[in-house]
């Protein structure tokens, strides 16, 4: 027994007259348009929540997150736009070379916990004034994100 194959036709009077570029659009889109990439540069206290904030960001399991030595480089990605975060750890004896890590920043997140000591919010609050005094970050966007709300002891964003 045989069996007959028929093609259906459509006719369409654009791709008659303009064939190129009824082609180009239903067969050759090609890759989508590469995302923007911008490169920040992440900053607080040791133990402010940068990691985790981090981790969040990048739907990374929030289990076994360490304290960061030195620094890593965290790819966000946005549906329009990719950050490339560089967190820098912030403990006393990383923090005077933070701003080597500066150089090539287009914006900076600089990350407090809101339920600190005193002493704490006041070394946290140096060093968010010697950031945005730097010549290579003044001129730059900052978020300041005063994390940590969940707890009892956290302070509004007003008292931060």
């Amino acid at each position: 027994q045989k069996t007959k194959v028929t093609s259906s036709f459509c006719f369409c009077f654009l791709c008659f007259a303009l064939p190129w570029q009824c082609f180009r659009a239903l067969c050759c889109k090609g890759p989508p348009p590469p995302r923007p990439e911008y490169d920040l540069v992440c900053i607080g206290l040791s133990g402010s929540g940068k990691t985790s904030l981090l981790s969040q960001l990048c739907s990374e399991s929030p289990e076994n997150i360490v304290s960061t030595t030195g620094f890593s480089i965290k790819a966000v990605p946005f549906q329009n736009a990719i950050l490339n975060v560089k967190e820098l750890g912030g403990a006393d004896n990383i923090r005077k070379y933070w701003s080597r890590y500066y150089q090539g920043s287009q914006g900076v997140i600089f990350v407090l916990d809101s339920a600190s000591s005193e002493d704490d919010l006041e070394t946290a609050r140096n060093e968010l004034h010697s950031a945005l005094q730097h010549p290579q970050l003044c001129t730059l966007p900052f978020l300041i994100l005063a994390n940590h709300q969940d707890k009892p002891a956290a302070r509004s964003v007003q008292e931060v």
